[in-house]
């Protein structure tokens, strides 16, 4: 299984729909609560090339985007394969 990194907030209603697909998907996502430790976030916004909202998804060392980006991806059948890396 590919390795998954999230960016979230705790109340983020987003990063709660984004970590429940990776849930139901069986997928141990690492988890960085930018709200608690919030000296992430400007690493967060490095690697997201600029993006400063979250939820902001990598796989595989792929920056996925945010939630509508990972929903995307599912819809399409191509977030099953790129989580099986």
């Amino acid at each position: 299984m590919a390795e998954v990194i999230v960016y979230a907030t705790h109340a983020c209603g987003y990063c709660r729909r984004a970590l429940a697909l990776l849930q139901q998907k069986q997928v141990a996502a690492q988890i960085i609560w930018v709200d608690q430790e919030p000296h992430r976030r400007a690493e967060m916004i490095q690697r997201a090339a600029g993006r400063r909202t979250v939820p902001q998804i990598f796989i595989a060392q792929r920056h996925i985007g945010g939630c509508d980006d990972l929903l995307a991806l599912d819809r399409r059948g191509e977030l099953d394969p790129l989580l099986r890396n």
